[in-house]
């Protein structure tokens, strides 16, 4: 279940926002003034969101290096609309 909580909870309420966050292993969210501001997360949480990340940006970076194909802005931005409208 999504976590919403007053920014004003981080300093307040820390050790309860801690707990939430390592027990139930998803971000919380915390709001300023009824707005969006931060989400806190754990360093697992974190670190499994993000572990995928550099190792496709390697893999990016060899392709790049062995195929000289290039594409602009518009070809490769329009590929990826295509896709989404395609699901």
């Amino acid at each position: 279940m999504t976590q919403i909580r007053p920014v004003s909870d981080l300093r307040n309420k820390f050790s309860e926002i801690e707990t939430l966050v390592a027990e139930c292993q998803a971000p919380v969210f915390l709001t300023k003034n009824g707005y969006g501001s931060m989400v806190v997360m754990s360093l697992d949480l974190y670190d499994r969101l993000t572990d995928n990340i550099e190792s496709k940006l390697d893999e990016a970076d060899m392709q790049a290096k062995t195929d000289p194909t290039r594409y602009t802005h518009e070809e490769v931005f329009s590929s990826i609309r295509n896709q989404i409208k395609a699901r």
